[in-house]
């Protein structure tokens, strides 16, 4: 079975809360992730977190790749 494509990732930098609405995880998973380290790598703008969708990208392709391996 085919996977479902995403919808496209917007042309600027996400926030936590975007990355949860897109993921359908809730807020707190991505601070845990990111906490451990293993969700899509994240930087600091001043105090505001951001997630760049190209980085994101990589990271689902990682993750659908590594499952179906």
């Amino acid at each position: 079975m085919a996977a479902t494509p995403l919808r496209p990732l917007p042309d600027r930098y996400l926030t936590p809360e975007d990355l949860a609405a897109l993921l359908v995880v809730p807020i707190e998973t991505i601070y845990a992730w990111r906490k451990r380290r293993i969700g899509p790598p994240g930087f600091r703008v001043g105090r505001h977190l951001r997630y760049d969708p190209t980085a994101v990208r990589t990271w689902i392709d990682t993750q659908t790749t590594h499952e179906a391996a």
